[in-house]
Protein backbone atom coordinates (compact mmCIF):
# COMPACT_ATOMS: atom_id res chain seq x y z
CA UNK A 1 0.00 0.00 0.00
CA UNK A 2 1.74 3.14 -1.16
CA UNK A 3 1.41 6.00 1.11
CA UNK A 4 0.34 9.38 -0.34
CA UNK A 5 2.34 12.86 0.11
CA UNK A 6 0.97 15.51 1.79
CA UNK A 7 0.10 18.93 -0.44
CA UNK A 8 3.17 20.80 -1.12
CA UNK A 9 5.36 17.72 0.03
CA UNK A 10 7.53 17.86 -3.50
CA UNK A 11 7.91 21.59 -3.14
CA UNK A 12 9.51 21.32 0.44
CA UNK A 13 11.91 17.83 -0.47
CA UNK A 14 12.83 19.98 -3.35
CA UNK A 15 14.04 23.29 -1.01
CA UNK A 16 15.37 20.33 1.73
CA UNK A 17 18.06 19.75 -1.24
CA UNK A 18 18.84 22.88 -2.27
CA UNK A 19 22.02 24.32 -1.29
CA UNK A 20 22.16 27.08 1.29
CA UNK A 21 22.35 30.96 -0.71
CA UNK A 22 25.65 32.05 -0.27
CA UNK A 23 28.39 34.84 -1.98
CA UNK A 24 29.63 31.84 -4.01
CA UNK A 25 26.76 30.31 -5.41
CA UNK A 26 24.88 33.93 -6.01
CA UNK A 27 25.10 34.33 -10.18
CA UNK A 28 23.33 37.10 -12.40
CA UNK A 29 20.12 36.66 -14.35
CA UNK A 30 21.01 35.27 -18.02
CA UNK A 31 21.53 37.71 -20.23
CA UNK A 32 21.39 40.76 -17.76
CA UNK A 33 25.09 41.78 -17.96
CA UNK A 34 26.65 42.19 -21.30
CA UNK A 35 30.62 42.43 -22.59
CA UNK A 36 31.71 46.08 -23.08
CA UNK A 37 32.62 46.45 -26.65
CA UNK A 38 36.44 46.85 -27.08
CA UNK A 39 37.17 50.14 -29.01
CA UNK A 40 40.13 51.49 -30.23
CA UNK A 41 42.03 48.31 -30.12
CA UNK A 42 42.87 48.62 -33.78
CA UNK A 43 41.56 46.55 -36.73
CA UNK A 44 38.64 44.95 -35.25
CA UNK A 45 37.74 47.42 -32.02
CA UNK A 46 38.35 50.18 -34.64
CA UNK A 47 40.98 53.21 -34.29
CA UNK A 48 38.66 56.46 -33.56
CA UNK A 49 37.40 54.76 -30.19
CA UNK A 50 33.72 55.75 -31.33
CA UNK A 51 34.64 59.56 -31.29
CA UNK A 52 34.99 60.29 -35.06
CA UNK A 53 37.74 61.91 -37.02
CA UNK A 54 39.69 64.29 -35.79
CA UNK A 55 38.13 68.24 -34.22
CA UNK A 56 36.91 69.22 -31.42
CA UNK A 57 34.62 66.41 -30.56
CA UNK A 58 37.10 63.66 -31.02
CA UNK A 59 40.09 65.80 -28.96
CA UNK A 60 37.50 66.52 -26.17
CA UNK A 61 39.35 70.30 -26.29
CA UNK A 62 35.31 71.35 -26.90
CA UNK A 63 34.93 75.51 -26.39
CA UNK A 64 33.34 77.51 -23.51
CA UNK A 65 29.65 77.52 -23.05
CA UNK A 66 28.38 80.67 -24.70
CA UNK A 67 31.33 80.22 -27.55
CA UNK A 68 29.87 80.84 -31.13
CA UNK A 69 32.62 79.70 -33.22
CA UNK A 70 33.89 83.56 -33.30
CA UNK A 71 30.81 85.43 -34.21
CA UNK A 72 29.11 87.91 -31.74
CA UNK A 73 27.31 85.74 -29.01
CA UNK A 74 23.90 86.11 -28.18
CA UNK A 75 24.29 87.66 -24.46
CA UNK A 76 26.85 90.67 -26.25
CA UNK A 77 24.19 91.71 -29.38
CA UNK A 78 21.87 92.30 -26.78
CA UNK A 79 22.14 96.16 -25.87
CA UNK A 80 22.29 97.48 -22.08
CA UNK A 81 19.72 100.09 -22.74
CA UNK A 82 16.74 101.37 -24.16
CA UNK A 83 14.01 98.54 -24.45
CA UNK A 84 16.03 96.03 -23.10
CA UNK A 85 16.68 97.99 -19.95
CA UNK A 86 15.42 95.71 -17.09
CA UNK A 87 13.67 93.11 -18.79
CA UNK A 88 14.50 90.68 -16.05
CA UNK A 89 12.87 92.61 -13.57
CA UNK A 90 9.55 93.21 -15.49
CA UNK A 91 6.30 92.33 -13.81
CA UNK A 92 4.39 90.14 -15.63
CA UNK A 93 0.58 89.99 -15.96
CA UNK A 94 -1.27 86.56 -16.80
CA UNK A 95 -4.32 87.91 -19.57
CA UNK A 96 -7.70 86.65 -18.10
CA UNK A 97 -10.70 87.52 -20.56
CA UNK A 98 -14.31 88.45 -20.13
CA UNK A 99 -15.11 85.29 -22.20
CA UNK A 100 -13.22 83.27 -19.49
CA UNK A 101 -14.60 84.96 -16.63
CA UNK A 102 -18.15 84.47 -18.19
CA UNK A 103 -17.62 80.98 -18.30
CA UNK A 104 -16.12 80.13 -15.19
CA UNK A 105 -19.53 82.20 -13.50
CA UNK A 106 -21.96 79.97 -15.74
CA UNK A 107 -19.74 76.89 -14.07
CA UNK A 108 -20.51 78.00 -10.49
CA UNK A 109 -16.81 78.24 -9.90
CA UNK A 110 -17.11 81.73 -9.33
CA UNK A 111 -19.83 83.10 -7.31
CA UNK A 112 -21.01 86.83 -8.46
CA UNK A 113 -22.85 87.56 -5.33
CA UNK A 114 -19.39 87.99 -3.87
CA UNK A 115 -16.86 90.51 -4.30
CA UNK A 116 -14.18 88.78 -6.78
CA UNK A 117 -10.19 88.92 -6.11
CA UNK A 118 -7.39 86.72 -7.07
CA UNK A 119 -8.12 83.93 -4.28
CA UNK A 120 -11.51 83.80 -6.10
CA UNK A 121 -9.67 83.50 -9.40
CA UNK A 122 -7.13 81.03 -8.69
CA UNK A 123 -9.51 79.12 -6.77
CA UNK A 124 -11.56 78.75 -9.80
CA UNK A 125 -8.59 77.70 -12.12
CA UNK A 126 -9.04 80.68 -13.96
CA UNK A 127 -5.72 81.64 -13.39
CA UNK A 128 -2.60 80.12 -12.42
CA UNK A 129 0.07 82.86 -10.96
CA UNK A 130 3.43 82.00 -10.14
CA UNK A 131 5.35 85.41 -8.17
CA UNK A 132 8.59 83.75 -8.31
CA UNK A 133 8.29 84.04 -11.94
CA UNK A 134 7.81 87.62 -11.97
CA UNK A 135 3.80 87.42 -11.65
CA UNK A 136 2.30 90.10 -10.24
CA UNK A 137 -1.42 89.58 -11.10
CA UNK A 138 -4.31 89.61 -13.71
CA UNK A 139 -4.76 92.14 -16.51
CA UNK A 140 -8.52 91.36 -17.80
CA UNK A 141 -8.53 91.89 -21.51
CA UNK A 142 -11.56 92.82 -23.72
CA UNK A 143 -11.92 89.63 -25.13
CA UNK A 144 -15.52 88.56 -25.20
CA UNK A 145 -17.14 91.99 -23.91
CA UNK A 146 -20.20 91.34 -26.36
CA UNK A 147 -21.35 87.99 -24.29
CA UNK A 148 -20.52 89.33 -20.99
CA UNK A 149 -23.51 89.86 -19.17
CA UNK A 150 -22.81 89.39 -15.63
CA UNK A 151 -22.79 92.11 -12.61
CA UNK A 152 -19.26 92.00 -10.34
CA UNK A 153 -17.31 93.27 -8.15
CA UNK A 154 -14.00 92.48 -9.08
CA UNK A 155 -10.25 93.39 -8.63
CA UNK A 156 -7.75 93.11 -10.72
CA UNK A 157 -3.95 94.51 -10.88
CA UNK A 158 -4.34 95.72 -14.91
CA UNK A 159 -7.08 96.10 -17.08
CA UNK A 160 -7.98 96.94 -21.00
CA UNK A 161 -10.51 100.13 -21.17
CA UNK A 162 -13.07 98.22 -23.14
CA UNK A 163 -12.69 95.44 -20.64
CA UNK A 164 -13.57 98.60 -17.63
CA UNK A 165 -16.47 99.69 -20.32
CA UNK A 166 -18.16 95.87 -20.44
CA UNK A 167 -17.91 95.58 -16.68
CA UNK A 168 -20.29 98.93 -15.77
CA UNK A 169 -22.16 98.44 -18.43
CA UNK A 170 -23.56 95.57 -16.83
CA UNK A 171 -23.51 97.65 -13.55
CA UNK A 172 -20.63 96.33 -11.92
CA UNK A 173 -18.02 97.96 -10.55
CA UNK A 174 -14.05 97.02 -11.25
CA UNK A 175 -10.94 99.00 -9.14
CA UNK A 176 -7.41 97.77 -10.16
CA UNK A 177 -4.62 96.65 -7.13
CA UNK A 178 -1.17 96.68 -6.62
CA UNK A 179 -0.11 93.67 -4.45
CA UNK A 180 3.67 93.27 -3.52
CA UNK A 181 4.97 89.65 -4.12
CA UNK A 182 4.69 88.53 -0.34
CA UNK A 183 0.98 89.55 -0.71
CA UNK A 184 0.45 88.06 -4.03
CA UNK A 185 1.96 84.69 -2.64
CA UNK A 186 -0.84 84.66 0.46
CA UNK A 187 -3.64 85.90 -1.12
CA UNK A 188 -3.05 83.24 -4.20
CA UNK A 189 -2.74 80.40 -1.43
CA UNK A 190 -4.45 81.67 1.96
CA UNK A 191 -4.68 78.28 3.29
CA UNK A 192 -0.91 77.26 4.19
CA UNK A 193 -0.28 81.12 5.34
CA UNK A 194 -3.42 80.45 7.52
CA UNK A 195 -2.41 77.10 9.21
CA UNK A 196 0.65 78.58 10.31
CA UNK A 197 -0.60 80.78 12.14
CA UNK A 198 0.90 83.90 11.44
CA UNK A 199 -0.39 87.02 12.04
CA UNK A 200 -1.98 88.52 8.31
CA UNK A 201 0.61 91.58 7.01
CA UNK A 202 0.18 94.85 5.63
CA UNK A 203 0.22 95.18 1.98
CA UNK A 204 2.45 97.20 0.68
CA UNK A 205 2.44 100.37 -1.59
CA UNK A 206 3.28 100.36 -5.12
CA UNK A 207 6.62 101.92 -6.50
CA UNK A 208 7.41 104.74 -7.84
CA UNK A 209 7.32 103.66 -11.17
CA UNK A 210 3.91 101.74 -10.68
CA UNK A 211 1.98 105.02 -8.45
CA UNK A 212 1.00 106.84 -11.59
CA UNK A 213 -0.94 104.32 -12.99
CA UNK A 214 -3.05 103.35 -9.79
CA UNK A 215 -3.70 107.01 -8.92
CA UNK A 216 -5.31 107.39 -12.71
CA UNK A 217 -8.96 107.48 -12.45
CA UNK A 218 -9.24 106.65 -15.77
CA UNK A 219 -7.21 102.81 -14.75
CA UNK A 220 -10.02 102.63 -11.90
CA UNK A 221 -6.68 102.52 -9.36
CA UNK A 222 -7.34 101.70 -5.75
CA UNK A 223 -5.23 104.65 -4.89
CA UNK A 224 -7.73 107.89 -6.96
CA UNK A 225 -9.74 109.94 -6.15
CA UNK A 226 -13.25 108.59 -5.74
CA UNK A 227 -15.08 111.28 -7.23
CA UNK A 228 -12.93 111.65 -9.88
CA UNK A 229 -13.26 107.85 -10.71
CA UNK A 230 -17.26 108.94 -10.77
CA UNK A 231 -16.32 111.64 -13.39
CA UNK A 232 -14.63 109.04 -15.06
CA UNK A 233 -16.92 106.27 -15.29
CA UNK A 234 -19.54 109.11 -16.88
CA UNK A 235 -16.85 110.09 -19.56
CA UNK A 236 -16.31 106.28 -20.44
CA UNK A 237 -19.72 105.61 -21.09
CA UNK A 238 -20.33 108.59 -23.23
CA UNK A 239 -17.11 107.50 -25.54
CA UNK A 240 -19.03 103.98 -25.73
CA UNK A 241 -22.25 105.30 -26.32
CA UNK A 242 -24.06 103.34 -22.90
CA UNK A 243 -26.19 104.83 -20.03
CA UNK A 244 -24.48 104.30 -16.90
CA UNK A 245 -26.30 101.83 -14.50
CA UNK A 246 -27.25 104.02 -11.14
CA UNK A 247 -25.80 101.43 -8.31
CA UNK A 248 -27.36 102.99 -4.95
CA UNK A 249 -30.89 101.91 -6.27
CA UNK A 250 -29.21 97.84 -6.96
CA UNK A 251 -30.23 94.80 -4.60
CA UNK A 252 -26.78 94.04 -4.56
CA UNK A 253 -25.52 97.57 -3.64
CA UNK A 254 -23.56 96.27 -0.11
CA UNK A 255 -21.75 94.37 -2.22
CA UNK A 256 -20.45 96.66 -5.36
CA UNK A 257 -19.73 99.85 -2.73
CA UNK A 258 -17.43 96.70 -0.97
CA UNK A 259 -13.60 97.76 -1.75
CA UNK A 260 -10.61 96.79 -0.01
CA UNK A 261 -8.44 99.52 2.46
CA UNK A 262 -5.21 99.97 0.69
CA UNK A 263 -3.31 97.69 3.14
CA UNK A 264 -5.53 94.77 3.30
CA UNK A 265 -4.99 91.51 1.66
CA UNK A 266 -8.48 90.04 2.45
CA UNK A 267 -12.26 90.87 2.22
CA UNK A 268 -13.30 91.10 5.75
CA UNK A 269 -10.44 90.30 6.80
CA UNK A 270 -7.18 93.47 8.52
CA UNK A 271 -3.87 93.10 8.79
CA UNK A 272 -2.53 92.41 12.30
CA UNK A 273 -5.85 89.37 12.32
CA UNK A 274 -5.05 85.54 12.81
CA UNK A 275 -6.74 83.09 11.19
CA UNK A 276 -6.96 79.77 13.66
CA UNK A 277 -7.99 77.17 11.14
CA UNK A 278 -8.13 74.20 13.70
CA UNK A 279 -9.99 76.00 16.08
CA UNK A 280 -12.41 78.10 13.57
CA UNK A 281 -11.75 81.06 15.42
CA UNK A 282 -10.08 84.39 13.95
CA UNK A 283 -7.80 86.32 17.11
CA UNK A 284 -7.33 90.33 17.41
CA UNK A 285 -4.65 92.05 18.09
CA UNK A 286 -5.29 94.29 21.45
CA UNK A 287 -2.16 96.08 22.37
CA UNK A 288 -1.85 99.57 21.31
CA UNK A 289 1.79 99.66 19.61
CA UNK A 290 0.40 96.84 17.27
CA UNK A 291 -3.34 98.83 16.77
CA UNK A 292 -1.06 101.70 15.83
CA UNK A 293 1.45 99.78 13.37
CA UNK A 294 -1.24 98.25 11.78
CA UNK A 295 -3.23 100.54 10.92
CA UNK A 296 -1.16 103.14 9.52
Amino acid sequence: MSLTKKPGGKALDILQNLPRITLANLRPEPGAKKAEKHRGRGQHGGNRSGRGHKGERQRGTRPRLGFEGGQTPFYLRIPKYGYNEGHSRRPQYHPLSLKRLQYLIDLGRVDPTQPIDLTQLVNARGVTIQPQKRDFGVQLVDEGADVFAAKINIEVQRATEGAVAAIERNGGIITTSFYDPISLAIVIKPVPFFLRGQPIPKRMLPGEDMVPYYTDAENRGYLADPEKIQQARLALAQKYGYILPDISKDELYRMLSMRKDVRQIFFGLSPGWVVNMPEKKILKPTDEKLLKYYNS
